[in-house]
C-alpha cells in the first residue's frame, strides 16, 4: 500500500511540476492566436498578431540582431570554453591554475547586474583613452561571450571527464600526431558536449536583458529589450506571437540536437561492439 501511495505522489509531483512549468508558455501561445488587444481575454482565433509581427519593424530588426549576437557569442564561447576545459582537466599542474580556475567559474555565480556595470565602467575607461570601442553590437557580444565562456567551460569539462584518455594512447600507440589524435579521435568524442554547450549559450545570450541593456548603445536593442521595455507599456498581444515564433523554433533546435546526439552514441556503442568482436575474433 506504501509503496502505491509512493507512486501516486510522485507521480503528481512529477505533474504540478511540469503543470508550473508548461502552463504559462502553452497560455502564451494559446493567447496569441488571439484576435483581441486584450491579452488576456479571449474574444475568436485569429492570425492578426503573426501579421502585425510581420510588420513591426523595430521588433523584427530587434531580432535578427539577438540572433546575431547569440550565434557569434555562442562560437566565441563555445571556442574559449573548450580551451579553457583543455587546460584545466588535462594539464593539472602549472603555474596560475587555481587563479585560471577561479576565474573560469566567477560569472556563473556573480550576478549580471554586477559584470553588466563592471563592464561598463571598464569599457567607458578604455572608450575614454582609446576612443573605441562604441558601445553597441561588438560591446554586447564581448559580454555575452563572457557570460557564456564559463557556462560552455562547465558543459566541456565534464564530457573531458568522461572520456577515456586510453583512446587518445592508443591513438598516437599506432603513430597518430597529436593533430590527428585531436581530430579523428577527440573531436569526434567532444562534439555532443560541443552541440550542447553552444544551444546553452546561444539561448542565454538570445534571452539576456541586463548585461544588453547595460552594454547597448544607440540603435542597439535586442529582442528582450524591446519586450521588456513594451511590457512596462502594457502588454501587447504582439509580443506572444513573437515569443511562440521563438518557443517553436527553439524547441525544434533542441528536439532536432537530442536526435543527434542519441544518433550518435548510438553509432559510437555499434563501432565499439564491431571493434570489440573483431579484436576477439
Amino acid at each position: 500500500m506504501s509503496q502505491v501511495s509512493n507512486r501516486v505522489f510522485a507521480k503528481s509531483w512529477m505533474i504540478g511540476v511540469y503543470a508550473f512549468l508548461y502552463l504559462p508558455i502553452i497560455t502564451l501561445i494559446f493567447f496569441s492566436f488571439n484576435d483581441s488587444r486584450l491579452v488576456t481575454v479571449w474574444s475568436h482565433a485569429s492570425l492578426r498578431w503573426y501579421g502585425a509581427l510581420v510588420n513591426d519593424s523595430d521588433l523584427i530588426s530587434a531580432v535578427l540582431l539577438s540572433l546575431e549576437i547569440a550565434f557569434l557569442s555562442a562560437l566565441m564561447s563555445v571556442f574559449f570554453g573548450t580551451f579553457s576545459a583543455f587546460a584545466l582537466h588535462r594539464y593539472t599542474r602549472f603555474k596560475g591554475r587555481t587563479l585560471l580556475s577561479s576565474m573560469a567559474s566567477t560569472p556563473l555565480v556573480m550576478p549580471d547586474v554586477i559584470v553588466g556595470l563592471s563592464l561598463l565602467l571598464m569599457l567607458v575607461s578604455i572608450q575614454h583613452w582609446l576612443g573605441f570601442p562604441q558601445r553597441g553590437l561588438f560591446t554586447i557580444l564581448l559580454g555575452h561571450a563572457l557570460l557564456g565562456t564559463a557556462y560552455a567551460n562547465v558543459v566541456v569539462t565534464s564530457r573531458l571527464r568522461e572520456m577515456d584518455i586510453r583512446l587518445e594512447e592508443a591513438a598516437m600507440d599506432l603513430g597518430c600526431k597529436p593533430f590527428q589524435v585531436f581530430k579523428l579521435v577527440t573531436f569526434p568524442l567532444l562534439i555532443p558536449a560541443l552541440v550542447s554547450a553552444f544551444l546553452l549559450t546561444f539561448t542565454l545570450s538570445f534571452d539576456d536583458v541586463v548585461l544588453s541593456s547595460f552594454l547597448s548603445g544607440p540603435g542597439y536593442s535586442t529582442m528582450p529589450m524591446v519586450i521588456f521595455s513594451r511590457a512596462r507599456l502594457g502588454l501587447n498581444p504582439t509580443i506572444n506571437a513573437v515569443a511562440t515564433v521563438t518557443i517553436v523554433v527553439v524547441s525544434a533546435a533542441v528536439i532536432a540536437s537530442s536526435l543527434y546526439q542519441s544518433h550518435q552514441e548510438r553509432k559510437r556503442k555499434r563501432e565499439m561492439a564491431l571493434a570489440y568482436s573483431n579484436k576477439n575474433s
